[in-house]
């Protein structure tokens, strides 16, 4: 299990972009088993599970644990590491030895947790459970061990299947809908913690719509109940033995923190997966950051919602269908954007050229245009961060010159003002300004020189400036 700020193995990390529905603020159109199957021209792919009344509390859950464990397995990795050179080898090398030795490549063993969705021997997992494996080894609650094999994978959201070869049916864990558990409802958890096989853990699910700032598309659920290394890829289930979640991620140094993938967005992952081993998305091409409130009052809202377009790509689907930077995407296909995090997943969620409509506020007006998704590449949507909300400004600024654009990289047509110096506790330092930003735009009129924006600053207690820093762009508001 890796461990940064948040730890991401213990159930470990998982942006653009989901495949499904998530209820917290995102609409997104759910995919059915059948749907799936429909498409697929085959039967269902996973066993669908069923809703009932609430159950507001239990005696035990014994009941649940027995029929969900045969479906539960632990699941076993053998890793290669790479050649590694040890102290006395590089003290040898320092001091004229004869030459470098290499240690022995060596397997090292890891664990996890997965459980099996369909009955010809599909598991699902965490990525990190399974990447660069060498060996996978599942073992089922009767003690049944069985090699797999790695049918796909998607490190964006750290999702894998894997496959065994049983020769007989497998018992199933049916999936849930992750939209309609509410944060209060019971779960349970049931994995491979530290070795100790099919180990069983309840709590309640703690809150949704977590970022852990680990992925574009992070939108974990969160839960108290016990989750610790070896638990990742394993499953977390409802009050009516459905699963709702795939544990992935632990809080370092915390306890009772830990956060599950909601099964909804494996849901629209999974076909993908199985069919092509990785999942391709969709691309809009553009970069947003969030509408805090004085960019909402600049940019003609009635509060903070949507995602502000800071740069539009060029040649992106945006491009070309004339999406401006200063506009803000309120609704994309349809589907209304409360939060900037929001866009990539809908983008994600929509597969490469598709029609869609993208709403936007510009100028205090609503305007649809109208785009065609292309295929993600390398370049998903880029989220441009800058929350501070800044209270007094203070820095210094020089005409952009050739040269300077040199020293800083930068390229194509060159206009603005470079910032040369930032105060100490003054608004430019607590929005975020940082020596070598370029000053393009100020209240969305161009800056060509330092008498200009001075200027525009002249008389304005809360101006808006569009900075360039390196190869993207933000909006910064400023207030006295």
């Amino acid at each position: 299990m890796r461990q940064t700020a948040i730890a991401i193995g213990a159930a470990a990390t998982v942006t653009a972009l989901l495949f499904l529905a998530q209820h917290l603020d995102v609409e997104l159109k759910l995919r059915t088993n059948e749907a799936v199957a429909k498409e697929s021209g085959g039967g269902p792919f996973w066993r669908e599970g069923t809703t009932g009344s609430p159950v507001p509390a239990r005696e035990s859950f014994a009941d649940l644990a027995e029929q969900l464990s045969p479906a539960v397995v632990n699941i076993e990795v053998k890793r290669q590491t790479g050649s590694m050179r040890g102290p006395e080898q590089m003290l040898e090398e320092f001091f004229g030895g004869r030459g470098r030795r290499e240690r022995p490549r060596r397997s090292v063993p890891s664990s996890g947790s997965g459980f099996v969705i369909a009955k010809e021997g599909f598991i699902v997992t965490n990525d990190h459970v399974v990447a660069d494996a060498e060996e996978i080894t599942v073992l089922f609650s009767d003690g049944t061990k069985l090699s797999a094999e790695v049918v796909g994978r998607d490190p964006k959201t750290d999702l894998a299947l894997i496959r065994v070869e049983s020769g007989h049916d497998l018992s199933t864990a049916p999936l849930g809908n992750s939209d309609e558990v509410r944060v209060g409802d019971w779960v349970m958890a049931i994995g491979n913690p530290f070795g100790f096989e099919h180990t069983v853990t309840v709590g309640i699910l703690s809150a949704r719509g977590r970022n852990l700032h680990s992925g574009p598309y992070d939108d974990f659920l969160q839960t108290d109940a016990s989750i610790n290394p070896g638990n990742s890829g394993g499953p977390l289930i409802d009050v009516n033995g459905n699963v709702i979640g795939i544990n992935t991620a632990i809080r370092a140094g915390a306890e009772g923190l830990g956060f599950a993938i909601p099964i909804n967005m494996a849901k629209g992952l999974l076909p993908q997966l199985r069919e092509t081993g990785s999942v391709t998305r969709g691309w809009l091409g553009v970069q947003i950051q969030r509408v805090t409130p004085p960019l909402a009052e600049e940019f003609g809202l009635d509060g903070p919602r949507g995602a502000l377009v800071s740069q539009v790509f060029e040649d992106s689907p945006a491009e070309k269908a004339k999406i401006k930077h200063g506009d803000v995407i309120l609704e994309f296909d349809g589907v209304k954007i409360k939060d900037f995090d929001d866009l990539p997943r809908q983008v994600a969620s929509t597969p490469p050229g598709a029609d869609v409509d993208v709403v936007v506020m510009r100028d205090g007006k609503r305007k649809t245009l109208a785009t065609r998704l292309e295929k993600m590449e390398d370049t998903p949507i880029e989220l441009a961060r800058s929350d501070a909300p800044g209270l007094d400004w203070g820095f210094d600024v020089q005409d952009l010159s050739p040269r300077i654009a040199e020293q800083l990289g930068l390229e194509g047509k060159l206009e603005g003002v470079v910032i040369t110096d930032v105060e100490p506790d003054s608004a430019a330092q607590e929005s975020g300004l940082q020596r070598g930003d370029v000053i393009i735009e100020a209240n969305r009129k161009s800056v060509k020189s330092v008498e200009q924006l001075e200027n525009l600053l002249e008389d304005d207690d809360d101006p808006v400036l569009l900075v360039r820093r390196g190869d993207g762009t933000l909006y910064v508001p400023l207030e006295r």
